[in-house]
């Protein structure tokens, strides 16, 4: 009874995200869920992802967290549409949820959607959204073995973005162990190495992102 239960919810959660990238694609929204464990750098990335897109691109961001609107509020200052997303205690964002939100966006008037995710390496690859893409953020002071505890949601990634490469010298972190463990999960994956704090790297990801929507 168990199983037939989480089908049935699985089942109605991929019929609302097909829903939302239906809605997504009529008005020329490329969304990009960023999944990562809490503390990654999910919000940093944002930030610098809108800073290093350089006006490019019109962005919009929904923000989910268990509680509060901190990192939502950090992002509206610069000046993107945001909406705030709080479960309450849910490990991850659903459909359902990011329906609301897209209600509450100016679809028109946005290009690119970043999804931020609730900090969680579980549950949010259970949940398909709506989303064009999926994104997985590490860091270097998580340990270099994450791809092998969490391989799931390192599958079925597009992209991987190990973040905090600025803490290189100073952690215990091995990143070519890293990669060669998220290519040993997932071999076409894209895997970028960047620095929220220094910069390094965010021209490389904003360019695969650019890519990915068929822009230059």
């Amino acid at each position: 009874m168990e199983i037939k239960v989480l089908k049935d919810i699985l089942g109605a959660n991929d019929q609302m995200a097909q829903n939302n990238q239906q809605l997504l694609d009529k008005h020329n929204v490329f969304a990009v869920n960023l999944m990562a464990s809490p503390g990654a750098g999910k919000t940093s990335l944002v930030l610098e992802t809108i800073k290093g897109l350089g006006g490019k691109v019109r962005t919009g961001v929904i923000e989910g967290d268990i509680s509060s609107s901190i990192d939502s509020k950090k992002i509206a200052q610069e000046g993107a549409p945001v909406v705030q997303i709080n479960t309450g205690g849910e490990c991850h964002l659903d459909a359902s949820m990011i329906r609301n939100a897209l209600d509450n966006l100016p679809l028109a008037d946005i290009e690119l959607l970043l999804v931020e995710n609730v900090g969680n390496l579980v549950c949010p690859a259970e949940f398909n959204l709506g989303e064009h893409r999926k994104v997985v953020v590490s860091s270097v002071p998580e340990g270099d073995d994450k791809p092998i505890k969490y391989p799931a949601i390192f599958l079925i990634a597009n992209a991987v973005v190990l973040n905090k490469t600025d803490l290189l010298p100073y952690v215990k972190f091995d990143a070519g162990k890293f990669c060669e463990a998220v290519r040993g999960v997932n071999r076409k994956v894209d895997i970028f190495e960047v620095s929220c704090t220094t910069g390094d790297g965010i021209d490389r990801w904003v360019s695969w992102l650019l890519a990915q929507m068929g822009r230059k």
